[in-house]
């Protein structure tokens, strides 16, 4: 059927034997209806070949015998210049009326208007020479108390709202799990249960089920394409849970697999959490009941292979399943009853190899579980939804673009209700601070600690910040003239700008010299002292939250080539695979030119430091501690980016004679658990030092109640995340946060552009535009705010 509202694909299809400029319109399905007529195809074509212009299309009427009448939208870029410069061409080639580009200019000016956010702080610090001992109430007088999540929920405004939640109906306490299941868990049980088992309205209802309706005729009506089909299309088995960290979805899942019926259960979990879901299973089941549980990851997994299916749960990891659908293994093989993707945002780019192998699991029910379900953009939400397998169209990009994304990002009403359609259906979303969930969880105070440089650490800050802001000015300079402006000097000046504010000690090491040496070579012969150069600028390309240019995503397993480029890993191999050339420099190219991240640092190998002096910034950390750990039995996480600055913090801490354990990426699993351990087990333990790459994912530290953020960067919710280890589940003791802000500097600014982010991630739906300009432009506005 072809249907007037029907949303239809335009694909270019320069073989077709009758017509090069052939332009095919396919349904949702990529089935074809028909063609573009001929005339209109030649002036178009030359327009979608060069990529100057995104067309979607809508059918406006009935089909007729051999024609029908379709509306075509046509989305060129933002920038004025080459707007005018296409709107001419358009003009002239009759293809657009002036009186309809006048309305959409007008459109587009009043939208980037909207965008736009300032952020004034006031300021309170410490003078630097006070000595004598403070108590936390001095220090939170002098510091400003804030709450960073205020209203920035994306997922929240989508999904159910806090009064149909509490009403939803709860499933009994299943007889095979020993763990009390709190009343809200039993309603997400119940949830989950009724989404493995979905079933179509019935005929001429207003009800909907993953965006089918039937019409009066008990037709099948897709709301969000108008496809239109008379026999029922397939439903997905499964959804989104989307709960706050620390609610308990792993107690939720486990319920869901005892009471779910037979069959093998597949979790994909990071390496890091899946001896947890084992240590779950184990403690939440009842003996006689208990499944059989086997983690499917390492050199076990040759003998283990043959016997999966005789296994009641698996547990095995994102890279084991990637490297397992490369091979067709026997992950990829079976027929799982269900698949549970855990901290599911993994595979939120559909073009990784973790989530083209999740998409190829063969499974009757499929599970997301994620706290963050977008992460960036609402083009995160499409990835999930093509691996839960729903139908209809959007599980396609360019249709998910035309309905979804791109209105969105326009502001159209329509495009937002479908969405809230969809993630009232799939996803369950319920928040720490909602009245019915009633954690009973103890308050969380936040602090913003304002700190004052010591006049000599002023002036080698003062110094760093004109070295900075010197080759910025020359980095645009040569951009505007044409040159090749050098873009990581920038962030490497940056970069030590940002250590200054936590001891000066962190950039004695200046890397510029080794950057002109990689400057002089085009392509760097990879020896040990040059891969550990490659090394230190990919770390500060992978701290700055760079774009791979070839998939112009989030760095995934980021790695940087022997010709100074850095991409994800699948992203290259694929292009190695393909011409065994950079795609930026045209360098020949092999697996064994390509550099992986330095591992972190242990503390024995920032032995050169010189640690054993203070700086303004750990010695208001020290008044913190002293202040803190006079009150019986609070613990405290101190966060930092760099182990350098942990290994700093660790020798003053030596100093003072405290006791303390450390957690960062150079220790294996066993080392973190024993560490984990001596903070919750030992009370003499009262301090932990922790690397904010580690404690992203999978670790409950709900033992301290105090966080302390040393030192802060562009992405909120890595830091969101970190404070979430300890208010969760679990804490009974009012939680305090601080925040170590350097007065006057860089640490400051970056406040400023972290709210701005997360009120965009609330707004949500700015869509990303897929040029890496765009993402440049973004970059380089919050790298002037820094340095201005």
């Amino acid at each position: 059927m072809a249907t007037a509202g029907e949303v239809v694909i335009c694909k270019r299809e320069p073989s077709n034997q009758y017509d090069s400029n052939a332009i095919r319109v396919d349904n949702v399905l990529g089935r074809q209806i028909g063609h573009i007529p001929r005339a209109v195809a030649a002036k178009l074509a030359p327009y979608m070949d060069n990529e100057e212009l995104v067309i979607d299309a809508i059918l406006i009427g009935e089909k007729g015998f051999f024609e029908c009448p379709i509306r075509m939208y046509f989305y060129g870029p933002s920038n004025a210049l080459a707007r005018a410069n296409l709107e001419e061409r358009l003009k002239r080639d009759k293809l657009v009326k002036a009186t309809q580009l006048k309305q959409t200019r007008k459109e587009n000016e009043q939208r980037r208007k909207i965008m736009g956010l300032k952020g004034g702080r006031s300021t309170a610090g410490f003078p630097a020479d006070e000595k004598e001992e403070v108590s936390l109430e001095q220090l939170a007088q002098t510091s400003q108390a804030v709450n960073f999540r205020a209203g920035g929920d994306i997922t929240q405004t989508m999904v159910m709202g806090e009064d149909q939640l509490s009403k939803m109906p709860q499933a009994g306490q299943p007889e095979q799990v020993c763990a009390k299941l709190l009343p809200y868990q039993l309603q997400g049980l119940a949830w989950l249960t009724a989404k493995e088992n979905p079933a179509f309205p019935e005929p001429g209802s207003q009800e909907s089920v993953q965006l089918w309706r039937r019409d009066v005729r008990g037709r099948y009506v897709n709301m969000a394409t108008n496809f239109t089909v008379e026999q029922p299309p397939a439903l997905l088995s499964g959804g989104i849970l989307a709960d706050d960290m620390g609610l308990g979805k792993t107690l939720q899942v486990i319920s869901l697999i005892m009471t779910g019926g037979k069959g093998s259960t597949l979790i994909v979990a990071p390496v890091g959490v899946m001896s947890n879901w084992e240590q779950q299973i184990k403690r939440h089941v009842h003996e006689k009941h208990l499944p059989n549980v086997l983690i499917y990851h390492g050199a076990s997994r040759q003998t283990a292979a043959k016997s999966l299916k005789n296994f009641g749960v698996v547990i095995t990891s994102y890279g084991t399943l990637s490297s397992e659908a490369s091979i067709g293994g026997p992950l990829i093989k079976l027929n799982w009853r269900r698949v549970v993707l855990d901290e599911g945002h993994t595979i939120r780019n559909a073009k990784t190899k973790a989530a083209e192998a999740a998409c190829m699991l063969n499974a009757q029910s499929r599970w997301v579980l994620t706290g963050t379900p977008i992460v960036n953009n609402i083009k995160d939400l499409h990835s999930l939804l093509k691996f839960l397998r729903i139908s209809g169209g959007i599980e396609q990009p360019d249709v998910f673009n035309a309905v979804i994304a791109r209105p969105l990002g326009f502001g159209e009403a329509s495009a937002e209700a479908l969405l809230q359609f969809l993630m009232q259906d799939l996803c369950l979303r319920r928040r720490k601070d909602m009245k019915f969930v009633d954690l009973k969880l103890p308050a969380k105070t936040e602090y913003i600690h304002r700190i004052t440089f010591w006049p000599d650490e002023k002036k080698k800050y003062e110094a760093l910040l004109s070295e900075a802001q010197g080759a910025l000015q020359e980095y645009q300079a040569k951009s505007k003239s044409g040159q090749k402006g050098r873009f990581q000097g920038v962030l490497e000046r940056l970069l030590r700008l940002r250590q200054t504010c936590n001891h000066w000690t962190l950039c004695k090491e200046r890397i510029t010299d080794l950057m002109q040496l990689l400057e002089e070579q085009d392509i760097v012969p990879l020896n040990d002292e040059n891969r550990a150069l490659l090394q230190q600028v990919l770390q500060l390309v992978i701290e700055s939250q760079e774009e791979c240019p070839v998939c112009m995503e989030s760095l995934t397993d980021p790695v940087i080539t022997h010709c100074k480029h850095f991409f994800c890993r699948t992203c290259i191999s694929k292009v190695i695979e393909i011409q065994h050339k950079c795609p930026m420099c045209r360098a020949e190219l092999a697996e064994d030119k390509l550099v992986e991240p330095a591992p972190e640092h242990s503390a024995e190998e920032d032995q050169g430091l010189d640690s054993e002096t203070k700086s303004s910034k750990t010695e208001a950390l020290l008044k913190i501690l002293q202040a803190t750990l006079k009150n019986d039995g609070s613990k405290v996480i101190i966060f930092s980016q760099w182990t350098s600055f942990l290994t700093v913090i660790q020798r003053q801490l030596d100093e003072e004679g405290y006791i303390y354990t450390r957690i960062d990426g150079s220790m294996n699993t066993s080392q973190r658990d024993a560490a984990v351990r001596a903070l919750d087990n030992n009370p003499v333990t009262r301090i932990m030092l922790a690397s904010l790459s580690v404690c992203s994912v999978g670790l409950n530290l709900v033992s301290a109640d105090t966080v302390v953020l040393a030192d802060s960067w562009w992405a909120p919710a890595i830091e969101d995340q970190a404070v979430d280890r300890a208010h969760r589940l679990g804490q009974t003791r009012p939680t305090t946060v601080w925040r170590l802000v350097m007065e006057g500097t860089v640490e400051e600014r970056v406040l400023d552009i972290q709210a701005e982010k997360r009120e965009l991630v609330t707004k949500a739906f700015q869509e990303k535009q897929g040029k890496q300009k765009k993402t440049k432009e973004t970059r380089m506005a919050d790298i002037l705010k820094l340095l201005a």
